[in-house]
């Protein structure tokens, strides 16, 4: 088991980081439902331990589990310790952090439950001062989403500014909803008790550093901006390929396969981010007004000439690191004739001015060679090459290249002679990582999230407008993958450890490079 300060959420190195938010953010209890559940473990208590040894929380501040399982609070501690991924206890302000710790036991479908924990959040309220301001977590199953927030309305918590109550919030996770009717249907349910400012739809993508400093990059820098756009952009790829198999996921990634895990959310917001028109200013409801737009403007899917737009793969056997892995239809919990895709390319455009005739690529793959996530730019050939009769006609394109995972960083690719008497080009590259020095707070993507849910910004998270709109755009693809008669015929089976199907090993080589 690692330390702490050692690894933390993704596996990168943590950094020291300094108090940025605990004097600015207002008191609050944070309610997690799910509390004894792998998210808990995994994310939630590492990234709010986190926060609190940088001083970083608010304060005061009070955590509240609630879970199915009959736990008292030390049981509730030492189930945290013994399942969390990182070093928990042995930090030197483990105990000093418990403090916030509580725990009550809760059945989901039982009115009388949350009448309990209503009472035992209001004492709770005046005993330690955190002024009624509540955030309840929903780290559970996307089914219990409606039950849960219905319950809590029922019983009082959703509302603000009432007896003594300060702010509500309500986080919920991916998916929202499975298709476009049921992503209303849990709108509709939230919407009975909480107001579209209450709830925060997390992506967690959305909280990476390289994510939101492309906007930055884009709008804060005189010479990129004005090459954004169809005259000088040849292509762009966005790429999340995934080392790991489906894993303890199965009885879910089964039945959403790629599109409805990856695509509707995490890769259409960084399509959105990449591609949206500069907003007025730095406001969160104007960014999400533009990624709105930007979102109206994709191309239906079966529009004339989106024919060979989606290649779909699915993983055998293979090496991942000189181990051997099976193939998703022997991993456990996987139907052993499953045609769910594991890797999807997908090729879209957007029908506006800045953007008509660029393929954007949109690709993710479980098993491949690699974890790597990136943003990839191409350039346009440059319209005349001067030393053609030196080198030939071929003078490599500038590419810009946004390292998410593993690396956050920005490259951009240029040519340069080659020290000698010959003329001889080579590709060379400016680089830039994001914690080079730097003395800012490192915040990983979920201490970004719950921070700024404390907050009460939404610039990085979800709104329903948006999420209709990507359903909009993905069912047609869904029916054309899951739907259609050639199903099996289309499904391209690929080695674990490669670059995915052999129809997109070209496309993948040059984006990967």
């Amino acid at each position: 088991m690692e330390k702490l300060e050692d690894i933390y959420e993704d596996g990168s190195i943590g950094a020291p980081s300094c108090s940025l938010f605990a004097e600015k953010l207002e008191p609050c209890q944070l309610v997690i439902f799910g509390a004894t559940g792998d998210l808990t473990a995994r994310k939630l208590i590492p990234a709010l331990f986190a926060l609190f040894v940088d001083e970083n929380l608010p304060k005061p501040c009070s955590i509240i589990g609630c879970g199915r399982t009959v736990l008292d609070n030390d049981g509730f501690r030492q189930l945290l310790v013994k399942n969390s991924p990182v070093d928990l206890a042995g930090h030197p302000r483990w105990r000093e952090f418990v403090s916030l710790l509580h725990y009550r036991a809760i059945q989901y479908d039982a009115l009388h439950t949350y009448e309990e924990l209503a009472v035992f959040l209001k004492e709770l309220d005046k005993r330690v001062g955190t002024d009624g301001n509540t955030i309840f977590d929903l780290a559970v199953p996307p089914d219990l989403y409606p039950l849960i927030s219905a319950k809590l309305v029922e019983v009082g918590l959703s509302l603000e500014n009432e007896e003594g109550r300060g702010w509500s919030r309500i986080i919920i996770e991916k998916p929202f909803g499975r298709d476009l009717a049921s992503a209303k249907i849990l709108d509709a349910a939230l919407h009975r008790g909480f107001s579209e400012q209450q709830i925060f739809r997390i992506d967690h993508y959305l909280a990476k550093e390289t994510v939101q400093n492309t906007m930055i990059f884009r709008f804060a820098n005189s010479i990129f901006e004005p090459l954004w756009n169809r005259d000088h952009i040849e292509y762009v790829g966005i790429v999340s390929a995934e080392e790991l198999g489906v894993g303890s996921r199965a009885g879910y990634y089964d039945q959403a396969g790629v599109l409805r895990d990856m695509f509707q959310n995490h890769m259409l917001q960084l399509l959105a981010i990449i591609g949206m028109e500069p907003p007025a200013g730095f406001i969160s409801e104007l960014i999400r007004d533009e990624k709105t737009k930007l979102l109206r403007c994709l191309r239906p899917f079966a529009a004339p000439g989106q024919e060979d737009a989606l290649i779909l793969g699915q993983y055998g056997a293979g090496k991942i690191q000189g181990r051997d892995v099976p193939g998703y239809r022997r991993e456990n919990g996987v139907r052993g004739n499953s045609l769910t895709p594991t890797f999807a390319l997908l090729r879209v455009h957007l029908d506006n001015w800045r953007w008509q005739g660029v393929p954007f690529y949109l690709i993710s793959g479980k098993r491949m060679a690699r974890k790597d996530t990136r943003l990839v730019i191409q350039f346009k050939e440059v319209p005349h090459s001067m030393f053609r009769e030196v080198i030939g006609d071929k003078v490599g394109a500038n590419r810009l290249n946004f390292g998410i995972f593993p690396e956050e960083e920005i490259n951009l690719s240029f040519q340069a002679k080659v020290p000698g008497p010959r003329i001889c080009l080579r590709t060379t590259k400016l680089g830039f990582k994001y914690y080079d020095d730097s003395a800012g707070p490192v915040l990983r993507a979920y201490e970004k999230v719950l921070l700024d849910c404390m907050r009460g910004e939404q610039m990085f998270f979800w709104r329903q407008d948006g999420v209709e709109l990507a359903w909009e755009f993905l069912e047609p693809v869904l029916e054309s993958c899951e739907m259609c008669g050639e199903r099996e015929e289309r499904l391209k089976f690929y080695e674990a450890g490669s670059w995915g199907p052999e129809e997109v090993r070209g496309l993948m080589n040059i984006l990967m490079a």
